[in-house]
């Protein structure tokens, strides 16, 4: 049994929208080792005499939604008055206890693949800010966001899998680091080959960014973080941009990786991509 608690605040305006997003972010730690979640307690804090109670109906049923498509039921939860919406879930899964996969088992020789695209904080922060369109949001990015990632776990699980972790709030470099550090390896990516939601890079240039950045930053910057890549200031950020119901990353045998990532475009995870490689190198990060 594998249990976890996740909870954020609301991402997008759109209440069912966001049910659906904290849901897939919240089942998505299960799934990434290997587990499937089984049931679902909500975690809500609400301002109740600032919002309209029918917000919350359509978050819990946003919520409620996606329990039920990733096969789970929802058994309960609590909910609090505070001055902020916030919504969450504890999930308790199953898992195989020699099927358990953690962020520390990736091998010299694995090639890292990504499951869906980078750039979703900066984005949320430009739809707020007025800077990008929230139509757009809605057509391009909000789909992939809340879209489960277990048919993309299933898939991975037919293969040699040796690692996964989920893409969140550290960024694409925070969870790296924590592969490179669990694995005892130097994890090198390729900048190029990283898959980006349209319209974030340009966010960027603009001059958006969002709360975390900086801390990622500071975070991967003390632990030999190199960048012999060739990036302007915006495309550097975009390592550090923090997601929400972000991707797996997955480490596979390199001899693996092109039939896994035929196997992911089939579960339905297109912008699947290899993006880098696991050496056997002083533990460290580096961006080629």
């Amino acid at each position: 049994m594998i249990s976890t608690v996740d909870f954020i605040t609301p991402p997008v305006d759109d209440p069912y929208w966001f049910g659906q997003i904290s849901a897939a972010n919240a089942i998505s730690d299960v799934y990434a080792m290997g587990g499937r979640p089984v049931t679902a307690l909500n975690v809500v804090m609400f301002p109740s005499k600032l919002l309209d109670m029918g917000l919350l109906k359509d978050i819990l049923r946003g919520g409620h939604d996606k329990v039920v498509e990733a096969g789970a039921c929802l058994a309960g939860g609590h909910t609090v008055d505070d001055e902020e919406p916030k919504y969450g879930l504890c999930v308790s899964g199953v898992v195989h206890p020699d099927r358990i996969i953690t962020n520390a088992g990736a091998r010299p020789g694995d090639t890292l693949i990504l499951t869906k695209p980078l750039g979703s904080g900066v984005l949320f922060n430009a739809t707020r800010s007025g800077k990008f369109p929230y139509q757009e949001l809605e057509r391009e990015i909000l789909p992939s966001l809340v879209a489960l990632n277990g048919a993309a776990m299933q898939a991975a699980l037919r293969f040699e899998l040796h690692a996964c972790t989920d893409i969140t709030g550290f960024g694409i470099l925070g969870h790296l680091l924590e592969v490179a550090l669990g694995s005892n390896a130097r994890v090198a990516i390729r900048y190029r080959n990283l898959p980006f939601y349209p319209g974030a890079l340009a966010m960027y240039r603009k001059g958006e960014t969002t709360g975390s950045n900086k801390a990622n930053r500071a975070m991967v910057a003390r632990h030999k973080l190199r960048i012999t890549a060739r990036l302007t200031k915006a495309e550097e950020e975009l390592l550090y941009d923090p997601q929400t119901s972000g991707g797996l990353l997955l480490a596979v045998p390199t001899a693996q990786a092109g039939d896994l990532i035929a196997a992911l475009n089939a579960a339905g995870a297109p912008a699947a991509a290899a993006i880098g490689e696991v050496r056997d190198e002083p533990v460290g990060l580096l961006v080629e």
